[in-house]
Parts: C-alpha cells; sequence; structure tokens
C-alpha cells in the first residue's frame, strides 16, 4: 500500500487551487496543508466540501514572507509543493503591475529558497522522491499567428501583460532552480480554465451571473479572441498526475482541445440559459440582447492554443469534458449555488473564512 504524500498547495483558496485540493482530499489518501494569503480572490467557501476532513489543514500565510514559509516547511513536513498562488488577472494587471511582481516574482522565489532549504536537509530517499511543481499559464508564450499553430513545451516566451511577463519570469526561476541547485521542479503550463468556484471577475462567470441579473454582457473588442478551454475539473486531475508520476525538470502543457472565439462562448452560455432559466430579469426578452461590445483591452492577444499531446502520452491524462459539457455543468453549478456567488459579490465572503489552521 502506498504511504500517503504530505501534499503543500499553494494559493488553494483560489479557483484551480481549490479544485485541487478537492480533487485530492476526495479523490486520495493524501494530506493537504493549504497555504493562502486570502487575497481578493481567495475564497474558503469553495473549499467547504472537504474543509472538516481530518487530512486537510490551512494556514492563512504570504508566500512573500519567507520566516513563515520556513515554519511551515518544518512544521508540515512536505513530500511534494505545488505552486498556484498567483494574482492572475490581466485587466488587474494593467491597472496595478506592482502586487504581480511582488507576488508572481517575488512570492515564487521566497517559496523556492523555502524549499531548497528544507529538501537540503532531507534524507537521500525524501530528498529524490521530492517534487517542486510550479502551475503556470500559456499566456507566457504570447499569442499565435493563423488558426494553424499551437503551443508547445518548446515554444519561445512571448507574454504581452504585465500578468503573463510575471508568470513568465517565474517559470525562468523556477528552471533555474532545478539547473542550478538541483531542486527537482516539474513546470506546468494551462490553457483557459472554467468550472465551479470560478472568481466572477472572469469572462464565463461574468457572462452568467451578468445575464442572470439583466445586466449587459461586455465583450472586448469584435469577440474574435481564441482561447483553448480547460474545465478546473480536468486539469485538477492532470496536476495530480503530475506532481505524482511527471519527470523531473519536464514541462507538460495542458490544454482542453476547445478553441472557441470569445463571441461564440457567450452565445454558448446564451443558449445553455435560455434552456435552464428561462425566467428571465424584467425586460430582457432573449440573454444574448445583452451582449454589449466594448473597447478592446491593450495588447489583446488574438489567439491561443496548446497542444497537449506530450502529457496524454507520457502520462496518460486527456481531458473528459468536451466544452459543450463542462459549460453545461458550469452553467448549472452557478444556478444551483447562489448562496456562493451571492457571498462574493456582496463581499461577505470576506468576512467568514473556515479551514482547520496550522
Amino acid at each position: 500500500m502506498t504511504t500517503p504524500l504530505r501534499i503543500l498547495v499553494t494559493g488553494g483558496a483560489g479557483f484551480i487551487g481549490s479544485a485541487v485540493i478537492r480533487y485530492l482530499i476526495q479523490t486520495t489518501p493524501n494530506l493537504v496543508l493549504n497555504v493562502d494569503k486570502l487575497t481578493y480572490a481567495g475564497n474558503t467557501d469553495s473549499l467547504a466540501p472537504i474543509q472538516n476532513n481530518e487530512r486537510y489543514q490551512f494556514a492563512r500565510a504570504d508566500i512573500c514572507d519567507a520566516s513563515s514559509m520556513a515554519q511551515l516547511f518544518s512544521q508540515f513536513q512536505p513530500d511534494a509543493i505545488m505552486h498556484l498562488a498567483a494574482e492572475s488577472h490581466v485587466d488587474r494587471s494593467i491597472d496595478g503591475p506592482a502586487e504581480f511582481i511582488q507576488t508572481n516574482i517575488v512570492g515564487t522565489y521566497t517559496l523556492l529558497e523555502a524549499a531548497r532549504k528544507y529538501w537540503a536537509g532531507l534524507d537521500d530517499t525524501r530528498k529524490k522522491s521530492f517534487r517542486f511543481h510550479h502551475i503556470s499559464t500559456d499566456e507566457v508564450y504570447g499569442d499565435l499567428d493563423g488558426t494553424g499553430d499551437l503551443f508547445l513545451e518548446t515554444t519561445p516566451y512571448a507574454p504581452s501583460s504585465p500578468y503573463s511577463a510575471s508568470k513568465a519570469s517565474s517559470d525562468h526561476i523556477v528552471r533555474a532552480w532545478h539547473r542550478t541547485y538541483g531542486l527537482p521542479v516539474i513546470v506546468t503550463n494551462c490553457s483557459n480554465n472554467y468550472g465551479p468556484y470560478h472568481f466572477p471577475e472572469k469572462l464565463i462567470p461574468h457572462v452568467i451571473l451578468n445575464a442572470l441579473r439583466g445586466k449587459p454582457l461586455p465583450i472586448y473588442g469584435k469577440g474574435d479572441q481564441v482561447r483553448d478551454w480547460l474545465y478546473v475539473e480536468d486539469h485538477a486531475r492532470a496536476l495530480v498526475e503530475v506532481v505524482t508520476h511527471g519527470q523531473v525538470g519536464e514541462t507538460y502543457n495542458i490544454g482542453g482541445h476547445n478553441e472557441k472565439q470569445n463571441l461564440e462562448v457567450v452565445h454558448s452560455i446564451c443558449t445553455i440559459l435560455e434552456e435552464l432559466a428561462p425566467n428571465k430579469p424584467d425586460g430582457v426578452n432573449h440573454y444574448a440582447d445583452l451582449i454589449t461590445f466594448v473597447t478592446d483591452r491593450p495588447g489583446h492577444d488574438k489567439r491561443y492554443a496548446i497542444d497537449a499531446s506530450k502529457i496524454a502520452q507520457q502520462l496518460g491524462w486527456t481531458p473528459q469534458e468536451t466544452f459543450e459539457s463542462g459549460l453545461k455543468k458550469t452553467v448549472t453549478w452557478y444556478l444551483e449555488n447562489s448562496h456562493w456567488w451571492k457571498r462574493v459579490l456582496n463581499g461577505s465572503y470576506r468576512l467568514t473564512r473556515i479551514g482547520n489552521k496550522v
């Protein structure tokens, strides 16, 4: 019988991090320490399904705080790190890039140093099996010309926004700590995630919730930007597969094989809502009537698309959800979980924090 792993997850109260923790606790015997600063995007309500599990612990801490990180490593004695803590909203990075530089670059450096010092003190067996898994984005590659090219693990970096530039920098730092110090790292770069518990500032939940309230559905430019959509629970499966079976020093691209224009995504949401929520707000005849085109974002990348064949061939992972099945699940979840998103919209989620403290 395999000994359960002790996995330290940073940013575990965020959208992808909480999905990873729910998956780990619900489907594996592993122990999890969630380390999260609880910025505006950190929502411990998203961990309610597993909050009382004895294998789950929570520590409110900043990855930029070296002494806190050292203490948590010493107390928890992790076998693996899954580093998801990051500022991630492009619009916010354009308005205020400083937090992105601090969290995504300085925070990653601080965490790497804590991990390196901890790892150096392990016995040979634990040192060999230790993993530092850095979770990143396909936005570090910039955008693609035409309709045929795909991002490979070897695609040169060409970030466009302060957010993607900060993530690109953190990717380089992680790889340097492997090359220089021998720290056993793995990097993954994912496409656009969507699914339950997604913070309402992002496109899909924003459109769902605005439509339900009869508000405009804003679309940048012509809405012809193409993204590869990945259902968050598929991503969580992939990340756990990588941290447990991935090869040290390797990069794995994780994509959903679902290229869609933003306008197409919004129309798909409207179609599903017509079926599942036919009782519309006053004055709304069709949800699609709420679509509003707004001035495009500065430096907006045109197309992202991932070649995820490496992770399929080497680790056997492929997405289980199509875009159609995943989007319907997502819309259904928001319709059935208004208590979650109403607490986000009114801010009350920030007043109550749950979790087993370390």
